[in-house]
């Protein structure tokens, strides 16, 4: 039976001046549920009644629940809104630790590695499966060369392109606003004699303050380190993981997911294993179990890429759950969570990575700007787990620093005027806008039968999957049918590790102005219209 069954036993305040008072309650709510104060089935009060409680507008007790709703802690039905059933129970605390005391960290090996060995070896094609064990796709064919980096995930050039429809390009016309503008004049004018391996002190009090607002990650600025992307973070962190265990590791990936980011671990020696997803994104149960389980898991939870499928909160206990169980470590690709168009940006999987969910020190953040701002800027972060923290800084101090003072003065001063944030959210209803485009263009009436387009919910592209028969062949012609329209996509089928899956196209919306997208999209809808067939 429930136990929050009135307004008044649900202990949440609305402090003035605390910021959104959406914010506020939400997040509150959550620490009702990570503290086992609100357990799985608890009702809430309707939003009507916690409003004149806590003498609040409906409507901002309505965007609280929304949010939460989107991301798993909530449901609602004819009953009411409740916590939701299926979100795991929280363990009891170990005695003596408070909601925040570490649990378990990843072992000391009782070997280090050979200099030429984990984590040092490099594959002469990173497309290869250089560990020579299961699970390592060869990537082939025009998708597979597209997603040539985190950054960028872009195909090979096509010739003779007028709309660039491929996935993983930002809108950068808009970025040239006088706060960037100044930001890279005063770097200019003072330029940096250099900053320590870690990065700018400056620049991570910044990135510190991004992920506590932006992200609702408590992060301290030591435990921040500058990289030059996504893949740069993702291979400084396996290295030094390999060198810690002694031995290859086993890294499970998404299936789909970012070849570019997958093919990292590949050329390290390691050993990768795709994982099958479902509507929840990366399901723990299909992870391996014994001698063979994963050391590490790469995923995508705020918007799974290319598939769009945000992890709810449920299955991100789950995951901790089994992280914490197996001393592994998960890698958080948070590529463009900011980019979200139905409620507030998720938190990051980070944020539940504390002693109140049970978890704690089992989340690696690899974060870039390559999606809210621009991939030509090449510099991102890393979120250092706590136990790896002073092997990596080592090595960094051995590595050196892969971005200029410049560049980290002038991402400094940015993030200080606040021009990240105003950009982001101008952004934000630009994609939004051009989202909505192409749902009114490819809208399902206007499509061939079997075609289907997966949610928007946020990013810069979506997948439109083909028909049941397709297949790589189908997939290929209506690609080289675009190509001859001067259309560029990319092929879903490159983003799979495994032969026979799904057949669909990855478009990206992001890089082209509302008029020349629409033609784009027109060109596209014709394209499937001629090349399928009608029923």
């Amino acid at each position: 039976m429930s136990r929050h069954r009135t307004d008044a036993e649900l202990p949440v305040r609305i402090r003035r001046g605390g910021g959104p008072l959406p914010t506020q309650l939400a997040e509150q709510i959550r620490d009702l549920v990570a503290t086992g104060t609100l357990r799985p089935g608890d009702a809430l009060p309707s939003t009507r009644a916690l409003a004149i409680r806590l003498g609040v507008s409906r409507g901002s007790v309505t965007t609280a629940y929304d949010q939460l709703t989107g991301e798993g802690f909530l449901i609602a039905d004819r009953g009411g809104t409740r916590i939701t059933p299926e979100l795991p129970a929280l363990p009891p605390r170990p005695r003596g630790t408070t909601p925040d005391t570490p649990r378990r960290s990843v072992p000391a090996a009782s070997g280090v590695a050979a200099a030429a060995g984990p984590g040092t070896a490099v594959a002469a094609d990173p497309g290869e499966n250089a560990a020579g064990g299961p699970g390592v796709h060869a990537e082939t064919g025009p998708a597979a060369e597209a997603t040539t980096a985190p950054e960028a995930r872009t195909e090979a050039p096509v010739p003779a392109l007028r709309y660039d429809l491929r996935p993983g390009t930002p809108d950068v016309s808009a970025l040239t606003t006088t706060a960037w503008r100044a930001a890279w004049r005063v770097a200019a004018a003072q330029p940096s004699l250099g900053h320590p391996p870690q990065g700018s002190a400056a620049l991570r009090r910044e990135l510190a303050e991004h992920l506590r607002t932006g992200r609702s990650v408590p992060a301290d600025p030591e435990d921040l380190l500058v990289t030059g992307g996504a893949r740069d973070g993702l291979r400084l962190l396996l290295t030094v993981l390999a060198q810690r265990l002694g031995r290859v590791l086993t890294v499970a990936v998404e299936d789909p997911g970012y070849p570019s980011l997958h093919r990292v671990p590949a050329a390290l020696g390691h050993r990768v294993v795709p994982v099958p997803l479902d509507a929840q994104g990366l399901d723990p149960a299909h992870l391996e179990a014994g001698p063979a389980r994963p050391d590490v898991v790469l995923v995508t939870p705020s918007h799974q890429y290319p598939l769009g499928a945000s992890m709810p909160a449920a299955r991100r206990a789950e995951l901790l759950a089994w992280a914490v169980e197996r001393e592994a470590l998960l890698v958080e690709d948070d590529y463009d969570s900011e980019l979200r168009y139905v409620g507030d940006p998720l938190p990051a999987l980070a944020a539940m990575d504390t002693a109140r969910y049970g978890a704690g020190d089992r989340v690696a953040t690899l974060g870039s700007f390559a999606k809210t701002l621009t991939p030509g800027l090449g510099l991102g972060f890393l979120r250092m787990p706590p136990q790896l923290r002073s092997q990596l800084l080592a090595h960094k101090r051995d590595a050196g620093a892969p971005v200029s003072g410049i560049v980290q003065d002038a991402m400094t001063g940015f993030l200080a005027e606040g021009g990240l944030r105003r950009h982001t959210a101008r952004m934000r209803r630009e994609y939004r806008s051009r989202r909505d485009l192409l749902a009114r263009v490819l809208a399902p009436d206007r499509l061939p039968p079997g075609v289907r387009v997966l949610p928007m919910d946020g990013g810069l592209h979506t997948v439109v999957e083909l028909p049941d028969g397709q297949g790589t062949a189908g997939e290929r012609r209506l690609v080289d049918a675009l190509a001859r329209q001067e259309v560029g996509v990319a092929g879903l089928t490159g983003y799979w590790s495994r032969p026979g899956a799904r057949a669909g196209l990855v478009v990206g919306f992001g890089g082209l102005s509302e008029p020349r997208l629409e033609e784009a999209l027109r060109r596209l809808r014709a394209a499937l219209v001629r090349e399928l067939p009608a029923g």
